[in-house]
Parts: C-alpha cells; structure tokens; sequence
C-alpha cells in the first residue's frame, strides 16, 4: 500500500513545508531586491550629486520621486489589485520593476533617471503590500507570524549585504553597476518565481465584493484609523528628513570617503537584525505604545548627533549612525504593530494598502522638503543639515503625541 508522499513517516521534511520554504524564499527574495533599490539611492548621493553636478535639493527629488510614484500606485493599486490572481499580479508588478531598474541602470543623464525612478517607484512600491497579502493567503496563521519576519528580514540583509556590494561596484566601476546588478537578479527571481509560485485564486472566491470607493470611504471616516495614519504619517516624515542627506553629509562634512558609507549600511543592519526583534518582545511585554513613546524619546539624541556631527574620526561616527539606525527600527516595529492592530479585520486588506501609500507619500515629502533645507557651501560642505534634525525631533514629539489616541480593535 503507497503512502502519500506528503504523509510519508520516511520524509524529512512535508512537502507541504517545502513549499512554503519555496514560496517563502521567493518573497524574500522579491522583497530584498526591492528594498535594495529603494535605499540604495541614499547612500549613492554623494557619487550622483558630483557626476550630474546636481543641488541637494535635485537629489531630494530624486529620492522623493520613487516615494511619491509608489505612493499614487499603492492608492489606485488598492482599487482593483484583489480582483487578479496573486501569482499573476505579483509576476506582472516584479516584471515592471526589474525593467524600471534597468532603465535607471541605463540612464545616462539626471532628467532620465529621475523618469526611471518613477516607473521603479510605480511598480515597486505595490510589490511591498502585495506580498505580504500573499503571505496572509497563503501560509497558515500559526506559521504567519515567522513567515512575515523572515519576509521583513530582508530590510536588514539588504543594509548587510546589499548596500555594501551596491556601493562597492560604485566605487569601483560606475554608479550604474548596483542597478544592472539588481535588475539581472531581478530577472533570474522572476524566472524562479514564474515555474515555482502556485497559482494563488482562493481570495477571488471567498471575497466580500465591495465598490471599492466605499471601502475607500469607510477607511476614511473611522477616527481611529486617522489617528493611525497620522502616526504613519509621522513616524516616516520624522525619518526621512533625516536619512536621505545622512551620507552626503558623511562625506561632505565628516571626510568619509564614499567606500566608507557601506560600513554605516554594515553596522546598522546588523544591530537592527537583533534590536528590532528585541523592540517587538518588549512592545508585547509592557505596552506597544510606552515602548514606541521611549524609543522615539531616544532617537532624538542620535537624531541630534548625527545632522550635527562635525569631522570625528571614523569610529565615533559609526558608533552615532548605529545607535540612530537602532533607535529608529526601535520605534518603527511597535508602531507597526499599533497600525495593523488598529483596524477591523474586515477593512484590514484596504486600509494596509492606504496605510502604505501614506507612508510612501509621507517619505517623498520629507526627502523633498529637506532638499530645500540643505545647501551646499561653495566649498562643498552641507549647510543647514542641524535645522533638519531639530524640525525631525519636532515631527517625532508629535507621533508621541499621536500615539496615545490609538485603540487597538482588533
């Protein structure tokens, strides 16, 4: 009598959790590379700012650009996104990605690269949101939570080992090369994806069908989820004035060369790899929003120390962007955890993918308006990078406030 291969007592593994490894891998994967394009422009800045002879305040369009396409993608994507089988939509959205990468791999001037940056944006920016409701399809919600933290894992390996090979080629060869890198991986996971990724139609069946605009409405009118907006809104705007001028500054004020930023990307996904996971333990423990108020209180003093940091030696300063790196992943995964528990399970879907759009946006605004903040100095130093921090403390006393009118429903 046969046994079935999944139910065989001799298999080390079930096939069932084969699968879900594959599937999971793939993901990640899809998720790696993304989040690889999306950061790497920051770190690029000093090497882009001097071949395109552009202001800082070009270069804050060029990284708002991705954010604010992502961010009218997420929106509109949220209006039909449910009505296509996840496999095809997840190919479909991967594919105009890794040609968008490629076109910002080719771009030989500013005015075109900012154009690829937006069909990057447009399509990567709903890859984010649409894996994870592929995670919620299809892994059980017992593994749900493991299999989500594996997929976010990829933020960390991407500062690890993403960022520096980015930079690294950079240094090298061209600032072109971490793109031509990413879109043929980009392509080879595709391929992957395309034999290995099940056709996933089970959310077509069993779907409330709703006009999507009064899903849209219902999302709007709860107070909670304004609040919980208002929090995304920020949390993010607090980072980004921040973060897209840190290694411009670093190179142009604190004499790094640009082979040195990777070690900033090294070290700080490194210590966030493990603090996150110890921010969510401890969020869990005493309260989700006492410890996203403690951390955001804590990443003043980074915020602080790092947009006025004058020339120290190398050590100091990875020191400073590191603890600034911990403390703002710190905040970032209890406040997560606040948004998704804020909504009813039955807008849940809707609301993440207006949720992420906001943040997109939120991003883009930031980047833009630290633009015009930071100018350059006739001898190349960045002025007014210490006004940022302080208007970046500001907007973070202002989540701590919004925080406490979050209820958690759900």
């Amino acid at each position: 009598m046969k046994v079935a291969p999944q139910d065989s007592p001799g298999s080390l593994v079930p096939k069932q959790e084969i699968r879900e490894g594959l599937l999971i891998f793939i993901l990640a994967a899809i998720q790696f590379t993304h989040m690889v394009d999306f950061v790497i422009m920051m770190p690029l800045g000093p090497q882009l700012m001097r071949v395109f002879s552009i202001s800082p305040r070009e270069f804050g369009l060029l990284v708002s650009a991705y954010t604010f396409s992502a961010a009218i993608a997420g929106f509109l994507s949220a209006l039909f996104i449910d009505r296509f089988d996840r496999k095809s939509a997840i190919l479909a959205l991967y594919f105009g990605f890794a040609l968008g990468t490629l076109v910002c791999a080719m771009a030989p001037t500013f005015g075109l690269l900012l154009a690829a940056r937006v069909v990057a944006g447009a399509f990567g920016g709903v890859l984010g949101a649409l894996v994870l409701a592929v995670i919620g399809d299809a892994i059980p919600e017992q593994r749900r939570g493991a299999a989500t933290g594996k997929v976010m894992a990829a933020f960390s390996v991407a500062s690890i080992v993403g960022i520096p090979i980015g930079l690294y080629l950079a240094s090298e060869l061209s600032w072109h090369m971490p793109f031509y890198l990413l879109a043929g991986l980009s392509i080879l996971i595709l391929v992957v994806a395309l034999k290995a990724l099940p056709v996933m139609r089970g959310h077509l069946s069993s779907a409330v069908q709703h006009k999507p605009f009064a899903v849209l409405g219902a999302v709007a009118r709860q107070r909670n989820l304004q609040w919980a907006m208002a929090l995304m809104s920020t949390l993010t705007m607090a980072g980004f004035f921040v973060v897209p001028f840190i290694s411009p500054y670093m190179v142009a004020n604190v004499n790094f060369t640009e082979t040195d930023l990777s070690y900033i990307y090294l070290f700080g996904g490194l210590a966030t790899a493990f603090t996150s996971q110890w921010a969510g333990r401890l969020a869990d423990k005493y309260g989700k929003q006492r410890i996203f108020a403690a951390a955001a209180l804590f990443s003043m003093l980074p915020i602080l120390a790092i947009t006025n940091l004058p020339p120290v030696s190398h050590a100091v300063a990875l020191v400073i962007t590191t603890i600034f790196f911990i403390f703002f992943g710190a905040r970032f995964v209890p406040a997560m955890s606040l948004i998704t528990s804020s909504v009813e399970p039955k807008l849940r879907g809707s609301f993440m993918s207006i949720n992420s759009s906001v943040q997109q946006l939120s991003a883009g605004l930031a980047s833009f308006a630290a633009g015009f903040i930071v100018q350059e100095s006739a001898s190349g130093k960045l002025l007014n990078y210490g006004w940022v921090g302080i208007i970046s403390c500001a907007i973070t006393l202002a989540a701590i406030w919004v925080v406490g009118h979050i209820r958690q429903v759900g």
